[in-house]
């Protein structure tokens, strides 16, 4: 194939058809986060039915486009890169356990993605994550400002909605993070989250102990164990880390400049090096183009360097 016009060429290419990478696609056309969408599968018949099925509702969304190929080459030029092709985490599986077999095929699939879209933003989501971005960018040499991982972004949305909920606040008024690895080891910064800019110990104070330590803590594991509820119930979890996952995009393609908590590698912010975990990150046209030194307590960046040591271990145990 030809290289593409730029006028050609898809804003986004999603990486695997499988119920995150298609859901991703579906949901990117009705929001208007990107005009050409290609999404690439080797499994021909699922792809082209996932395919067919996102276009018979296209004149029900803004003007966009979607086109599907089991050959690579449907991702040439594509401006973003969006991985989401691995193996699906099952009930009780811990995202941890996918590492081996997901290393060994982002080993296979990123050096044919760089032939094609070799000036792309690739946003890793495949679980976990954490594994596969640090396994990613080792093996392309790419800079973590253009690979990166889709982190904690749902994670941070999980506790929003969550302390939404306890208290009666609007979502778009709570502002709290989840950081370290997409998984068991992740954790809230209380230290730093608000509730229309008051401190979330603040409003517990005010408002007879709504948001009090026992409250916090329930609040915490509900949103660390939340995909293992959803996946024992319905056997994966793909429409909230889509709309997560469209934000990214966003950011990305229109230079939003949102801070988000994307997985990039660490070379000596906050004592860790050399692995991929989720702080609060500027995204826009140039990637993940800042991180940003948010204040922990010592109890917060203790916790944040046992996850770093979580994921290096995992790291070590795939190969990667």
């Amino acid at each position: 194939m030809t290289d593409r016009s730029p006028a050609d060429r898809p804003d986004v290419a999603v990486v695997g058809a499988g119920s995150v990478g298609a859901t991703i696609a579906y949901t990117m056309l009705v929001r208007g986060s990107a005009r050409r969408v290609v999404l690439h599968d080797i499994d021909r018949a699922k792809l082209e039915a996932e395919v067919l099925d996102i276009s018979h509702g296209l004149s029900f969304t803004p003007m966009g486009s979607i086109e599907g190929g089991d050959d690579v080459e449907v991702c040439r030029g594509a401006r973003v890169v969006v991985v989401t092709a691995g193996a699906k985490q099952k009930p009780g599986q811990s995202r941890m356990e996918l590492a081996g077999s997901t290393v060994g095929l982002v080993r296979t699939l990123m050096p044919r993605l760089l032939e094609v879209a070799p000036d792309a933003t690739y946003v890793m989501v495949t679980n976990p994550v954490d594994v596969v971005t640090t396994a990613a960018l080792r093996l392309t040499g790419l800079p973590s400002h253009q690979l990166f991982g889709s982190g904690t972004v749902l994670d941070s949305s999980r506790l929003r909605h969550a302390i939404s909920r306890r208290v009666g606040v609007a979502v778009q008024n709570v502002h709290a993070y989840v950081v370290g690895e997409h998984g068991d080891t992740e954790f809230p910064l209380w230290s730093s989250a608000t509730l229309g800019g008051v401190p979330i110990r603040d409003w517990s104070r005010a408002h007879s102990g709504a948001l009090d330590d026992a409250a916090l803590e329930e609040i915490a594991d509900e949103v660390v164990h939340a995909a293992y509820r959803i996946i024992a119930g319905k056997g994966a979890t793909n429409y909230a880390v889509a709309l997560a996952c469209c934000q990214i995009v966003e950011s990305l393609l229109r230079d939003e400049r949102r801070v988000l908590p994307v997985s990039t590698l660490l070379e000596g912010d906050y004592g860790i090096k050399g692995v991929c975990l989720s702080v609060p990150t500027v995204v826009g046209a140039g990637g993940a183009v800042e991180r940003l030194r948010v204040p922990m307590s010592d109890g917060e960046l203790e916790l944040l360097r046992r996850s770093g040591e979580s994921i290096r271990e995992s790291v070590d145990r795939a190969g990667a």
